[in-house]
């Protein structure tokens, strides 16, 4: 396996996470001492809107060539959609965070080698979560 493969891998498992997260059903913040099923399925991680959102963000770091994105305003950008998600599935915006703090560097890294992941959603979601 190449890096690049194993990369793309590592940020799909990662990402992999997140679908669980879909089936919270309980609105309220994250309690530690409930217990929550992690079961659901990687389409609806792909149809969500927080989700279309890291794509859409990403496109417009993208936007002046791999050389000019501004990492640091990438993860931060990246970082309140994953608060805004963890808070929609109940998870609670921290947890959330936590959970997902390496994917905005990988997606950087992902996107630099292979700017053709830009090019769809589909490609991005082949790209980060693994071939549909």
């Amino acid at each position: 396996m190449t890096c690049k493969t194993v990369r793309m891998f590592a940020a799909a498992a990662a990402l992999a996470i997140l679908a669980p997260c879909l089936a919270l059903a309980d609105p309220a913040p994250a309690d530690a001492s409930k217990t929550v099923s992690m079961q659901g399925g990687q389409q609806a991680w792909i149809n969500d809107p927080h989700t279309h959102a890291l794509y859409q963000l990403t496109v417009a770091a993208f936007a002046n060539g791999p050389a000019h994105v501004d990492k640091v305003r990438f993860k931060q950008d990246a970082f309140a959609i994953f608060r805004d998600f963890g808070r929609s599935t109940g998870m609670g915006a921290d947890a959330m965070v936590e959970h997902l703090k390496l994917i905005p560097d990988q997606v950087v890294q992902i996107a630099t080698e292979d700017p053709k992941v830009l090019a769809s959603y589909d490609n991005f979601v082949a790209a980060i979560f693994g071939p549909q």
